[in-house]
């Protein structure tokens, strides 16, 4: 089953909550994106070509270069992210690939596994980052 985020899908999700908790259009080099989300740097170059080219960051090489979002973060969905750099979560095999399963056709299991990955993928596509920025500046000031 793979259905866990692992680390590598887990740290491009922090690098688009970390660039959508500063305002829009604000660039961050890729050292203070590291510190801040605590994301070890040569996994944070790795992704940054991955999101990039997933059109869900821009990066900018040189003097007053950096990275930042190249959409709102409104517009942007854990979904967006997870799909960009890893396969999507799957609750079964047989949801995807109809062909592991010999009882394909006779299988009152898959259905529901269908029905569940459906919902995991309408939750996953209902959460922007423009939530889970708002929601990690709350617990921000609540710590402080």
């Amino acid at each position: 089953m793979h259905f866990l985020i692992n680390r590598r899908t887990d740290y491009a999700i922090r690098m688009v909550l970390g660039l959508a908790r500063h305002p829009p259009g604000t660039r961050l080099s890729s050292q203070q994106l590291s510190e801040e989300m605590f994301i070890p740097l040569p996994m944070l170059y790795s992704l940054l070509k991955e999101l990039a080219r997933a059109r869900l960051i821009r990066t900018y090489s040189g003097a007053g270069g950096g990275v930042e979002l190249a959409h709102a973060p409104e517009d942007i969905t854990l979904w967006d992210v997870v799909a960009a750099v890893d396969r999507a979560p799957q609750i079964s095999e047989c949801v995807e690939y109809v062909d592991t399963c010999p009882l394909v056709g006779t299988c009152p299991v898959r259905k529901r596994w269908i029905r569940l990955q459906h919902l995991v993928r309408r939750e996953l596509e209902g959460i922007t980052f423009a939530e889970l920025a708002q929601e990690s500046q709350e617990m921000m000031s609540v710590t402080q």
